[in-house]
């Protein structure tokens, strides 16, 4: 009887190693670690950490090079803290590099980075296990605090300003005047109003009945102009207009009484005399009416 090689349990174990490998992979692939490149381990420690935990990313010049490994602690000691970083291995760090902590976001999440100094030189490298010196650094939120807290405090002190202004305009006298004043040309505008308000309600009715009755009037007028037969009139007019015209050009010509009378001069002449005798004739007769009339109421005779 042949003995089988992969039995049942060894087929389990191979899955299980299968299983926790895929595990191991998928995690660290979440994390961002490539567990197929090469990586190096360095140490650092801290007073206070501020909330860094493990897998927080390590940067250089903002690009990830690596990330927190594990983080030991003592509080009996002054730098409680010692942290473990894993970094590429085709990083080298040289000697005066810090590992600064500083804040990464707005959301208050902790990070590390690799911080070169100016005069480093590669040939004085970090090996992997050695101790970095470690530094606090104040992040996004320190560099903002330091542009915004100025502006901010310079927006105080006007906004300060701006509200003595106003209130010194408020407690004013000038404001109180324009508050009555406006208060009074207000109480005005509701006495206009209701004044208008009764003229539209009491005097207009009355006044549109008015000019009701003046549109009726004018409109039986015009229905009267209507019937009135405008070329009958206009042709009786121009039929007087012609004999006016016919009078005054036989006065002119002398013809008849009235045109003999202005245009002959020895009529005028004679009627002239007759009214002069006539005058004369009254005059003598007021100062000697005996010599005309003479007679006597016994029979006297006559002289």
């Amino acid at each position: 009887m042949k003995r089988k090689f992969f039995t049942r349990e060894i087929k389990v174990g191979i899955m299980a190693v299968a299983a926790i490998f895929i595990l191991y992979f998928g995690l660290n692939f979440l994390k961002g670690v490539d567990i197929f490149s090469p990586i190096s381990y360095y140490y650092s420690v801290y007073n206070n950490i501020g909330g860094l935990v493990p897998s927080s990313p390590v940067y250089v010049k903002g690009y990830k090079v690596g990330q927190v490994e594990g983080i030991k602690y003592d509080f009996t000691k002054e730098n409680s803290f010692v942290v473990e970083v894993s970094v590429s291995k085709d990083i080298k760090i040289p000697k005066g590099a810090k590992l600064e902590l500083y804040d990464d976001g707005l959301m208050g999440g902790k990070a590390l980075q690799i911080v070169y100094a100016p005069t480093s030189a590669l040939q004085n490298i970090y090996s992997p296990g050695d101790t970095i010196e470690s530094q606090i650094g104040g992040g996004l939120m320190a560099q903002l605090s330091g542009e915004l807290i100025p502006k901010i405090q310079n927006i105080s002190t006007q906004a300060d300003s701006l509200l003595r202004s106003v209130r010194l305009m408020i407690e004013g006298k000038e404001l109180n005047n324009s508050l009555s004043s406006i208060e009074k040309t207000t109480a005005e505008l509701a006495a206009t109003s209701t004044q208008l308000k009764k003229i539209m309600n009491n005097d207009f009715p009355r006044i549109l009945g008015d000019v009701n009755i003046l549109t009726s009037d004018f409109r039986q007028i015009t229905g009267n102009l209507k019937k009135i037969d405008y070329a009958a009139t206009f042709a009786s007019i121009d039929y007087t207009i012609k004999n006016l015209n016919l009078i005054t050009e036989k006065i002119n010509k002398s013809e008849g009484s009235i045109g003999l009378l202005l245009n002959d001069k020895s009529l005028y002449l004679n009627l002239s005399n007759t009214a002069q005798s006539a005058d004369n004739l009254l005059i003598d007769l007021k100062s000697n009416p005996k010599r005309y009339v003479n007679f006597s109421l016994f029979g006297g005779k006559v002289k």
